[in-house]
């Protein structure tokens, strides 16, 4: 198995847009690297790279953002877990995302939890130094009061015990708002309820007991309409961050979530995520069929805007780091075709759309926004697709695997080796942008 060096942090340029320029002309030669590069072990200095225990770093932040992948169900079920184990070890990946990823289904919540509890082991003995990642998303059905509430989530919220169970109703908002907004029985919770917090300090415990030292924590900003100070979100967060001190691997766990606004930052300087998150928001190109480039300004991206303050390990930053993702909601009226408005991208969500491309198209676009998303904004980091959800009518296909096809994994689309080529050469200035300034250039 290959293991890649980490790249070293550094202050980068900022840089314009050349937005004529698009992934399909790109050319990008890797001198020397064949499609199966193998390289030695790690050496103490390397492994320095990823150490935290307590706090952590900007510096090793950053070094695992810049490893970062989508694993979404690794450890709820999907794909082939030996497949997947082999193909993170062999790209080098050390930060994987939603690799416990349960959006409702509550009624399976403890099942899943067991079988996460065996597999963790089995991820991590291939490299110990990997972050998994799990998700408490903006979603609560009316399966939660099959979850029965243990006595020590009762306790370090201090609510009252007894024996029970989750309820539903208790944790929407009071006036109505959001309620069924997914489906009926689908709702989004209000984080300002005490059985809100009650929930999500469970799943946050139970998730960090697995040995996941991260918590991607969905659409916050449509939990908090209630909980606009903050304050609510800081206590519950404070007891997973005190769970996570007694009992997680290496005494922390990094918190992030999707953040619409640039960040969630209370009495003014108070960071309460460790990261932030965002989709790409992809812009197709009508005129280009299926092709598409990452742009500034074009709808709610992130780009330039990941508010800064102190964050929980005591660092501070004009801006905080952040992911973006090759993210999933749905597919539009009109899918394969231009003009669906919005951020459809060829009728399309994110992720659907770029595995509809060919293999060539792929590999050349993942390095276009890898370059495009490090010169654009130095606080950002392009987290690679591995295993995401899919909604394509036209094919039928429900899943995108990065591995590549084998007995294991048929349905394997085969981007693990351009994964490893995005992340083992530094290519320096990409053909896509040029030197120059950013209108509103971000800062470190």
């Amino acid at each position: 198995m290959s293991f890649i060096r980490p790249r070293k942090t550094r202050s980068m340029p900022r840089f314009k847009i050349l937005n004529h320029i698009v992934p399909s002309a790109i050319a990008v030669a890797f001198v020397g690297l064949g499609s199966f590069a193998t390289f030695g072990a790690l050496t103490a200095q390397d492994k320095d790279q990823y150490h935290f225990d307590g706090t952590i770093s900007r510096e090793v932040l950053e070094n695992y953002l810049s490893r970062a992948i989508t694993m979404e169900g690794l450890l709820n079920g999907r794909g082939d877990l030996n497949d997947n184990v082999r193909m993170l070890k062999s790209i080098g990946a050390k930060f994987i995302g939603r690799s416990l990823c349960l959006w409702g289904g509550e009624a399976n919540l403890l099942a899943n939890l067991e079988r996460a509890k065996r597999q963790v082991p089995q991820v991590l003995a291939a490299d110990s130094d990997m972050i998994l990642q799990a998700c408490i998303f903006e979603i609560v059905t009316t399966q939660v009061e099959q979850v029965p509430v243990p006595d020590w989530a009762f306790s370090a919220v201090g609510l009252p015990g007894g024996k029970r169970n989750f309820r539903y109703q208790d944790m929407l908002y009071p006036d109505g708002r959001f309620k069924d907004h997914w489906r009926p029985g689908q709702s989004v919770p209000d984080a300002s309820r005490p059985e809100t917090k009650l929930w999500f300090y469970f799943l946050g415990a139970s998730f960090i007991d697995l040995g996941c030292e991260a918590i991607h924590f969905g659409q916050t900003e449509l939990m908090n309409h209630n909980d606009r100070n903050l304050d609510h979100y800081s206590q519950v967060l404070t007891l997973i961050r005190e769970h996570a001190a007694k009992h997680a691997r290496r005494h922390i766990v990094l918190c992030d979530s999707h953040v619409p606004s640039g960040g969630l930052v209370r009495d003014g300087h108070h960071l309460l995520m460790d990261f932030h998150s965002f989709p790409l928001r992809i812009m197709e190109l009508p005129d280009k069929p299926q092709e598409a480039i990452l742009k500034v300004g074009f709808s709610d991206g992130i780009y330039g805007r990941s508010k800064g303050g102190t964050t929980f390990s005591g660092w501070a930053c004009e801006h905080l780091p952040y992911l973006v993702e090759i993210d999933n909601w749905g597919v539009s009226k009109q899918p394969g075709q231009s003009g669906a408005g919005g951020i459809w991208i060829w009728g399309y969500d994110e992720i659907t759309w770029f595995a509809h491309q060919t293999p060539q198209y792929r590999s050349n676009w993942l390095q276009y926004a890898s370059d495009w998303v490090r010169h654009t904004d130095p606080n950002g980091h392009l987290e690679m697709p591995g295993s995401r959800t899919l909604v394509s009518p036209l094919d039928h296909k429900r899943w995108y695997y990065a591995n590549n096809a084998s007995p294991a994994v048929p349905d394997g689309f085969g981007d693990e080796d351009a994964i490893r080529a995005v992340w083992t050469v530094e290519a320096g200035v990409s053909p896509a942008i040029e030197p120059g300034i950013l209108p509103g250039g971000a800062k470190r």
